[in-house]
């Protein structure tokens, strides 16, 4: 572990015992997998408590068939510090079973969390509580499917189909 982030892990195991479930480090980069009913609690405590407040990504894995539960939740966050030396990033990973894909949403954390949060309900269908304007941001309102789902079928394009059918209708009146 980074020297850095002992002081903020230790922190964040003190605060949340039940809640920090693994601690990961590879290449350098720590990643904690914490309990998903905590998520916005443990992002509030780490922004106005530790000073991460740049949410840099927020994105999600779908792992079918590979392990279970079958989705995570990735969150990028940085800190700055006065010297370049002292910046540093932690990552978070709450694991959503495939029964329940929901999740707090950390916009009231970050601002900067809507849109991201948006995409990653657009793409693979987690749903995001409390968030502000939860709908598609990429795909149509109307199109059924996830497309970064790995049941995802390129090959099917029924669903686009029938969404540019609709399209085609609503702009002819």
């Amino acid at each position: 572990m980074s020297v850095d982030l002992e002081p903020v892990i230790d922190s964040l195991k003190n605060e949340f015992p039940q809640d920090i479930l693994n601690i990961k480090e590879y290449r350098g980069e720590t990643t904690l997998l914490v309990s998903k009913e905590q998520i916005s609690k443990i992002c509030a405590y780490l922004k106005d408590e530790l000073n991460f407040t740049f949410l840099a990504d927020l994105t999600a894995v779908d792992y079918l068939e590979v392990k279970s539960p079958r989705y995570e939740v990735v969150y990028h966050i940085h800190r700055f510090g006065p010297e370049c030396e002292e910046n540093i990033r932690i990552r978070l990973k709450a694991e959503l079973s495939e029964d329940d894909i929901k999740i707090d949403s950390v916009t009231p954390v970050w601002s900067g969390a809507d849109w991201l949060e948006r995409e990653v309900y657009d793409m693979f269908g987690i749903e995001f509580t409390g968030h502000p304007d939860l709908r598609r941001i990429l795909m149509p309102e109307d199109y059924g499917p996830f497309p970064l789902r790995k049941d995802f079928d390129v090959r099917n394009r029924e669903a686009s189909k029938r969404s540019f059918e609709k399209a085609l209708e609503e702009g002819a009146d």
